[in-house]
């Protein structure tokens, strides 16, 4: 490949969700008449986002103004083919709720991205059961370039759970959406959910967790709380899973972060690294039995982080988090994405990064991760993606290598035998 070659670029983080009222064909009849009250719900819902400032009026009213046209994409696959060819997208990842601003487009009973262990457990798989249907109709339209991820209440009974990872994979889905919160449900280290994973790896289905749920009852009006909080739960149950051997019992289970950033993942890789290599501050804890290896393996070959938006001080970090487990995502059609000038951001982004790393990190990775036929992927990249040149890379990367060279030297430098002092491991 040419370093002037079209990037082909996958978004690991999209949206996609009727509006909310037209799921009702996908929904189980024994459930209308508990649809009918969550649709009579909405308008208090939106009063009460509006009242604790989630909802700012001027910024909505512009918003659905000014991309009237591109928002039909949330659910309409023609419209949606032509907003991912403007901005260079040749394929995504779905998630569900188009609608981030009013929420026109939640999930029935709320399971979209408010999934949580607290739903219902009989509303809460009929919901997601509705939206895996039409998002299964949805993505096949165009498979090659859609990759749908299928909402899974995880804390409802295991068997359930396991029909339905078999259902979506059939269906043609090829993720899975579990809660960030299992709220009083058992805890992601609990067996229980052991023939889930099972079944996720068997299916070669990635599991992920994505931004939204927290303890909004919590807060009160102090929105900043929430912001500041609601990256944390969706990284919160990738310690359950490492720590309780997970990844151990089941190798070929992958996981992901999504829309959470990956800011917080190098502090937080040093910390476990150093605890299981036996930093001095840990040798008074048990041993860690379930895991046989530290936890950086896990991570590079179970783990990965759709970072949405992915930001210049993430890629800064990007050798301590590993350039491979970095997936951009461009969050259509949200607001707090990139969309609808992708192109503009990632020239602001990715300018001084080596094409090679850049292509990792931009589709080449995600394209592993979810299962993309590259070769049915490279005529749309080669007639949509930007080039190199169009995100200021110049063509000679010798100057750029050199520029990373130290840090890409560095890299994990707790690996290094420097970062234990007082096991007098280096010197």
């Amino acid at each position: 490949m040419s370093v002037s070659d079209p990037y082909l670029i996958i978004s690991s983080d999209c949206h996609a969700g009727l509006p909310t009222e037209e799921y009702r064909p996908y929904l189980d009849s024994r459930f209308h008449r508990d649809f009918d009250e969550f649709l009579a719900g909405r308008d208090a819902r939106r009063a009460e986002m509006t009242k604790l400032g989630i909802r700012n009026e001027a910024f909505a009213e512009k918003w659905f103004s000014d991309n009237e046209e591109g928002l039909r994409g949330g659910w309409d696959a023609a419209q949606r083919l032509k907003e991912l060819d403007g901005d260079g997208v040749a394929a995504e990842v779905v998630f569900p709720d188009a609608d981030a601003v009013d929420s026109q487009t939640a999930a029935p009973f709320g399971v979209g991205l408010g999934l949580s262990g607290d739903h219902d457990p009989e509303l809460g798989m009929a919901g997601a059961q509705a939206h895996n249907r039409w998002l299964a109709e949805f993505v096949s339209q165009n498979p090659e370039r859609h990759c749908g991820v299928a909402l899974l209440p995880i804390t409802a009974d295991p068997k359930a759970v396991v029909a339905e990872i078999h259902r979506a994979k059939e269906s043609g889905l090829g993720a899975l959406m579990i809660p960030a919160m299992w709220v009083d449900k058992e805890p992601y280290h609990d067996r229980r959910y052991d023939p889930v994973w099972a079944a996720a790896a068997e299916c070669r289905m990635p599991v992920i967790t994505h931004s939204g749920a927290a303890p909004r009852h919590e807060y009160g009006d102090h929105l900043g709380i929430y912001v500041s909080e609601v990256t944390w739960w969706p990284a919160r149950p990738l310690w359950f899973l490492l720590w309780s051997g997970v990844f151990e019992r089941h190798p070929g289970l992958r996981f992901g972060v999504a829309e959470s950033g990956c800011w917080w993942l190098p502090n937080l890789l040093w910390f476990m690294d150093r605890l299981y290599l036996g930093a001095h501050g840990g040798k008074k804890l048990s041993p860690f039995a379930e895991l046989k290896r530290p936890p950086h393996e896990y991570l590079d070959r179970n783990v990965f982080v759709c970072a949405t938006n992915t930001k210049r001080r993430e890629l800064a970090q990007r050798y301590e988090i590993g350039v491979d487990n970095i997936l951009w995502g461009s969050d259509f059609p949200h607001p707090e994405g990139t969309w609808p000038d992708t192109r503009n951001w990632l020239r602001k982004t990715f300018h001084d990064i080596p094409v090679g790393e850049t292509r990792r990190m931009l589709g080449e990775s995600a394209a592993e991760v979810f299962g993309f036929d590259t070769a049915a992927l490279a005529p749309v990249a080669r007639r949509i993606g930007p080039t190199p040149a169009d995100l200021g890379q110049p063509e000679n990367q010798a100057p750029v290598e050199e520029s990373w060279r130290r840090a890409r030297e560095t890299n994990r430098h707790w690996l290094t035998g420097f970062d234990f002092p007082f096991m007098g491991v280096g010197s």
